[in-house]
């Protein structure tokens, strides 16, 4: 009978393996490098196409996923733009975030999420 299998430790697991352009955990974001006190927050910068080591999982309607669906088709299809759906995401994601950055109070998703 063999002993019991070695498995690594959480630390091992959950480590981080790459720090790219300071983006690493708890490191700047680029609006927040560019913000200083009279200057306006720089527009934020997608991940784009790179291997992502977090994963953020949400729960969304049928509806709201046939429509991120159809938005990535109508990309390709008539502007020629093929990505996937988390590019899609994070690209929405990162402009969400820097218009409530620039914007504040007056950004649309302050807007929407207070009628």
């Amino acid at each position: 009978m063999k002993g019991r299998a070695s498995l690594p430790g959480a630390d091992e697991l959950f480590r981080v393996t790459s720090i790219e352009k300071g983006r690493g955990r708890g490191g700047k974001q680029p609006a927040e490098e560019a913000q200083g006190d009279d200057r306006k927050p720089a527009e934020r910068v997608p991940s784009g196409r790179q291997r992502h080591d977090e994963k953020v999982t949400f729960y969304c309607t049928a509806d709201e996923l046939m429509d991120l669906e159809n938005a990535r088709l109508l990309l390709r299809r008539q502007h020629g733009v093929a990505v996937d759906r988390g590019r899609l995401v994070r690209e929405a994601l990162a402009q969400v975030l820097s218009e409530l950055e620039r914007d504040g109070a007056e950004a649309p998703l302050v807007k929407r999420l207070t009628r």
